[in-house]
């Protein structure tokens, strides 16, 4: 075992080497926030493979999101981890751009007490949160917090201080972070010139101070005697005492000690991370970042309960048919999910990972209600938020929607989550045969259905497949094809009225189960593959392996072939066309403007882009670490309408793409590029990719923010927003709605001129009993005069009752027998532990192996419930236990033991050592080079 001082040397060398936001020869925020997370990830594996008994593989170093998931046994979830590591990372930078005059997410201005107290509060929600398996929520504070942890290493003195581990007291609420100093006490002296190495003032170093840098970005003014931030941005950088103590990067005044604090912070980060980890459990933990050892998709179907058992009957059997067929595939779902709406009522989301309970839930729906409209959209809309982002939605209905009113609001869900909406319809809607009269707005609006369904299918690039009940078994084979974690999208586009056309599609080398999807009726399709050789379905020995048409869909399934593809299409009636694979190749996207005040770099777009202005996209490639991204371009799914982006590398697999304008057209984010030779660079082929979902751009604007997105149960709180307009103004139709039945006050109008704004105040009430960890999304939606045009914006909350519980659980020793010698498969050791939360505590709410290969049991003690029991047995080959207790809300406790000692191991030991040192383990396992990692471009 390592000595204390030697292991921490070592484990700290594998760090980090700067806090930018922007791309530079230092690493930046996002660059830490992703070491942290990969190193984590590959712990949380290890540990895993060793309990069930499976040898482990190190990825060579650097670590990737790919050689990560491949380690982890989980190839699969390549682009699911990276949407996870993106959103933490995005979630960090934002925290920058959106934050930036608040000297309390930065540490800056001696605010250490305010700074740690967003960091414990926002690590409380983030535990709730994952409890309730909003991890949504959970991944947007996780990379908020950690932007303000990873601050105080660059912004305070505490490396100055020569301390080289982590402050852990950060991340723990109702403890010192050590002495801070006074408002009165003076910090810092001049730079010697340019020489800023040693401008903190002699005592405040030797008596271990706390200081951090004034920043102002206008006024020079700061208390006597204070150290200033510094760097060109910073107005006091010329105050007395002149100079700056930040080490953001290695340009900055104190740029010396920036691979110092960068390391510490990326094993801040790292502390961070166990701390979520320990809380959630392990398995959870995978779930949170995307990673399955199956699909990392989830399965979700909205089912209909109708009013003839034997229409319910059939869906039933359809989905418990699905289910068997993905149960212990490769491609097993993450999760399964299922909302249920009738006529009166819709939901709850229910949700589970084990396929048994899901099929009970499945078999134990009966019909409900007439054959009046249904709550459809309310269905979707719940569907949509409890779902992970990206998930294919299975909607199974047969009757006139209730709620198309809804159409906007979950057209913005769609847009945001990127998830695929496909509408099994059965019973064709039909309303016509009633006479009554009373009856006649059913009729009306089951004409108007079969469009709504197509308009929310193609925005999300999902299908409408009408069919008959007898039927519906055979379709499913699009459900179990389209639920592939490794699918992707290589050509979509809908044509209504249908006409005579052809169209072109690259299949690169990493493609395989090439498949065409066709909605809709008496289509003729001709494929011509890479050779020249032109195909049908009627045609023997032809590349269409096979071929199935149900309903209106037809499904052909090609023998993939690199190269050139071309399909023609005649048809005079509508239909969509979808070409997909599989392939580990695939990409991200998010819209962003660029800022031209400070702190410059980029700020997320995340509703819909201005029309006709320049606006650009942050693409991130997945899977492909030898792909170039060499062309951008924003297609009309519906026409031939595009607009060409400029591309510009980023590095790591991210580029910016610059668009002059938007166009106001519907439209899908395309690309292409190159795929090379890992090892000789050179080039394999062209590669293209589609996204699924529709985007749109809008003549509106609307803003909405809250400075905090955690709610309180019994509390009303106000959520201010904008409206602005860039055409005609008049009055705007305002709506807000929820996914929780909460009561909400907004104004229902605004009244704007022509290029003008307004503002306006959404209240929304949390009833006293709602429990903590309940996620709430908010949605603000605007309509201009006529209904033309619309835009919103979507809040996500997470609801956090208030925490007075500070302490962990404790683990005491109560028996330890061993008898264990040199043959260690002849003999077994047994512990018995006593695990409390205190008398103020919360109380246990799990306890949970984290090393050891014997068997766990947990049970109450009979006088005195606060106490929980813990017995252990293992074999003598197993002699090494760690047990993770955690309260109800989320402190933890990691208590070791051994087969070979006969007392408990120091808790200092089992919650410091392990918690705060082992980040970076992979390293000291493999012996790499610690100049290696501390090599800076």
């Amino acid at each position: 075992m390592f000595g204390l001082t030697a292991l921490s040397l070592v484990l700290l060398e594998c760090g980090a080497h700067g806090f930018s936001i922007l791309p530079s020869k230092s690493l930046t925020h996002q660059e830490i926030t992703e070491r942290a997370i990969l190193n984590i990830m590959v712990r949380v594996c290890r540990t895993l493979a060793l309990a069930e008994g499976r040898n482990f593989a190190f990825p060579s170093q650097p670590f990737t999101a790919e050689s990560v998931v491949a380690a982890c046994n989980a190839p699969k979830s390549s682009k699911s981890f990276h949407r996870s590591i993106t959103k933490i990372r995005t979630s960090n930078w934002v925290t920058d751009v959106r934050h930036f005059f608040t000297p309390s997410f930065h540490f800056d201005d001696e605010t250490f007490v305010e700074g740690r107290t967003l960091i414990t509060e926002g690590l409380f929600t983030i535990k709730a949160a994952n409890k309730k398996r909003n991890y949504f929520q959970a991944m947007l504070k996780l990379g908020e917090i950690s932007h303000t942890l990873q601050d105080f290493y660059s912004h305070s003195n505490w490396v100055e201080m020569g301390n080289k581990l982590p402050n852990s007291n950060l991340i723990r609420a109702n403890t010192r972070i050590g002495n801070i100093a006074e408002q009165s006490r003076a910090t810092c002296l001049n730079c010697d010139g340019d020489d800023c190495s040693n401008n903190i003032l002699d005592d405040i170093l030797q008596e271990k101070i706390l200081t951090s840098g004034y920043f102002r970005l206008f006024l020079p003014s700061k208390p006597k005697g204070k150290c200033s931030h510094g760097g060109f941005l910073d107005a006091t950088h010329n105050t007395e005492p002149k100079g700056g103590i930040n080490k953001d990067t290695l340009t900055s005044e104190h740029g010396h000690l920036h691979s110092q604090a960068a390391n510490i912070a990326v094993a801040a980060t790292s502390e961070l991370l166990e701390d979520v980890r320990g809380a959630a459990g392990d398995r959870d933990f995978l779930q949170m970042m995307g990673i399955s050892r199956g699909s990392s998709k989830a399965l979700c179907f909205v089912v209909d309960t109708r009013s003839t058992g034997e229409e319910t009957e059939a869906v039933k059997m359809v989905i418990s048919s699905i289910i068997n067929r993905k149960v212990r595939a490769l491609d097993e779902p993450s999760s399964y999910l299922l909302v249920s709406f009738s006529d009166l009522s819709f939901g709850p989301l229910m949700r589970t990972t084990d396929p048994k309970e899901f099929k009970a839930y499945i078999n134990s729906l009966s019909a409900t209600g007439g054959d009046s409209p249904k709550n459809t959209l309310s269905g979707l809309q719940l569907a949509l938020i409890g779902t992970p982002a990206n998930t294919e939605i299975f909607v199974f209905t047969g009757t006139a929607v209730k709620d198309a009113h809804m159409k906007t609001t979950v057209t913005a869900l769609i847009e945001q989550t990127q998830s695929v909406v496909n509408f099994m319809i059965t019973n064709t809607l039909g309303f016509q045969t009633q006479a009554d009269s009373s009856k006649q707005q059913y009729v009306e609006m089951s004409k108007s259905d079969p469009q709504l369904y197509r308009d929310l299918a193609q925005a999300s690039g999902g299908q409408v497949i009408e069919i008959t009940e007898d039927r519906l078994l055979e379709a499913t084979s699009v459900i179990t094809e389209s639920s592939r974690s490794s699918l992707v999208t290589l050509l979509q586009a809908a044509r209504s009225p249908g006409k005579a056309e052809s169209f072109t599609f690259e299949v690169d080398e990493s493609v395989t189960n090439l498949a065409v999807y066709i909605t809709g009726t008496s289509v003729d399709v001709t494929l011509i593959d890479p050779s020249g050789v032109l195909h049908n379905n009627m045609m023997p020995q032809s590349s269409i392996i096979s071929s199935q048409l149900v309903g209106n869909f037809q499904t052909l399934w090609l023998q993939t072939q690199v190269g050139m593809w071309e399909i023609r299409i005649a048809s005079t009636n509508p239909y969509n066309l979808k070409v997909v694979g599989e392939s580990p190749l695939d990409f991200l996207f998010n819209f962003v403007k660029e800022l031209q005040g400070p702190p410059g770099g980029f700020d997320l777009i995340d509703n819909r882009p201005t029309a006709g202005r320049s606006a650009s996209l942050m693409v991130t490639l997945t899977g492909g670490d030898s792909a170039t991204l060499t062309e951008v371009t924003l297609v009309e799914p519906t026409g031939s309408g595009q607009i060409n982006g400029s591309v510009e590398a980023q590095g790591g697999g991210e580029y910016i793409v610059r668009f002059d304008r938007i166009p106001s057209f519907q439209f899908v984010v395309f690309v292409k590029g190159q795929k090379n030779d890992s090892t000789s660079g050179a080039s394999l082929g062209i590669f293209q990719r589609q996204s699924t979902t529709s985007q749109r751009a809008s003549s509106l604007t609307v803003a909405a923010g809250h400075s905090n997105c955690v709610l309180e149960p019994g509390t009303t709180q106000s959520v201010p927003f904008s409206v602005l307009t860039f055409r005609e103004g008049g009055n705007f139709t305002i709506q807000a709605t929820s996914d929780q039945d909460f009561t909400l006050t907004f104004p229902p109008s605004l009244s704007m001129d022509t290029g003008g704004s307004a503002n306006g105040i959404v209240n929304i009430t949390v009833p006293a009993t709602t429990p903590s960890g309940t996620g709430v999304t908010l949605i603000i939606e605007a309509v201009a005069p006529g209904g033309a045009d619309t835009n919103y914006a979507v809040l996500r909350f997470t609801i956090l009752q208030k925490v007075t519980d500070f302490t962990q659980p404790v683990c005491q020793l109560h028996n330890l027998q061993s008898s264990c010698s040199d043959d260690c498969s002849q003999a077994m050791w047994e512990l018995s532990v006593l695990v409390t939360d205190g008398a103020d505590g919360t109380g246990v709410d799990h306890i949970s192996l984290r090393q050891g290969s014997g068997t766990l049991k947990t049970t109450s003690a009979v006088h005195n419930e606060s106490i929980t029991l813990v017995s252990y047995m293992a074999s003598c080959c197993s002699p090494d236990v760690q047990l993770v207790a955690v309260d109800q809300v989320g402190n933890v406790e990691i208590c070791s033991y051994s087969a070979h000692k006969t007392t408990e191991l120091p808790t200092s030991f089992s919650t410091r050592t392990l918690q705060s040192l082992l980040f970076c383990f992979c390293i000291t396992v493999l012996g790499l080079s610690l100049l290696s990692e501390m090599e800076i471009n």
